[in-house]
């Protein structure tokens, strides 16, 4: 089997155990995903399975949307719900005017300082290792970009803005988590991310969830490319072909047949999956 099923991530499971539900129920083990959630995390988790799982690379690329809840008036060291409480501020008078401002002044690129808490490696070993053995390393700021943000709700007590819902499409490698704790810093106070909801990774979003879709539909934005009689045996064994295409990943097909995806560079087509010949 070859394809890419949409999964809605449930609320407590790793994405590996997402995974692990994949292989058992499609007698797999050929099978990985693109871009990790966190177990408080829900939402879209794109599953590769077989021939699929050669596209990671390209697939990881593409930009995320997401929901996030922003619990205002205290930081935690995990900067989400699952921490413990390491700074308590008070929460100023917030307009939804004032609340709207602030977000709309991430949009664009900028500098983010990835967590302690994150799988990124440092000399072999991932931040969190280090955070749970109470260390903190400097961290490399990284450049993302936040495409667009709004304002989905304010909930408040006695007046006074508690939590913060809101929508946001951004770059590969943003972390929502920063994302919270800097938007709290410029509310005037402190936060952490209590609630988060994956949308859409890519063209990948909760409608697709539980299909099963074919390499072919995954790439159905990609150019053609038809093959010539002679060509064909060419291709499966691994032979390069001449063309004018332009570089990057193209469908191929045999008599109006998918065959699979190749890849064009300098005007040389090779092929990446083959799943029918």
């Amino acid at each position: 089997m070859n394809g890419i099923i949409v999964v809605d991530k449930k609320k407590g499971n790793t994405s590996f155990d997402e995974i692990r539900e994949i292989r058992k129920k499609y007698n797999t083990k050929k099978v990985g995903h693109i871009g990790t959630l966190d177990p408080m995390a829900t939402g879209v988790l794109p599953i590769l399975i077989g021939e699929a799982t050669k596209l990671s690379d390209y697939l990881m690329g593409h930009d995320k949307e997401y929901v996030a809840t922003l619990k205002l008036g205290q930081k935690m060291d995990t900067g989400d719900s699952e921490g413990s409480i390491v700074l308590e501020k008070p929460i100023p008078i917030l307009s939804e005017e004032k609340i709207k401002e602030v977000l709309s002044s991430f949009l664009g690129k900028s500098n983010q300082i990835p967590p302690m808490y994150s799988a990124i490696k440092v000399n072999g070993k991932k931040l969190y290792e280090l955070a749970r053995e109470g260390k903190e390393i400097e961290r490399e700021a990284r450049e993302i970009e936040i495409y667009a943000i709004e304002l989905i709700k304010i909930k408040e007590e006695d007046n006074i803005v508690k939590e913060i819902e809101f929508k946001v499409n951004c770059s590969k490698g943003t972390y929502i988590r920063v994302l919270c704790e800097d938007i709290a810093k410029k509310l005037g106070t402190c936060g952490y991310m209590s609630e988060l909801r994956r949308t859409r990774v890519g063209n990948f979003t909760l409608k697709d969830t539980n299909k099963l879709l074919t390499i072919e539909e995954v790439m159905k934005d990609k150019d053609t490319y038809s093959l010539k009689e002679n060509e064909l045996k060419k291709l499966l064994n691994g032979v390069k072909i001449q063309t004018v295409l332009k570089d990057g990943l193209v469908r191929i097909y045999n008599n109006h047949d998918f065959i699979g995806i190749g890849e064009v560079k300098n005007n040389i087509l090779k092929r990446k999956i083959i799943v029918n010949s």
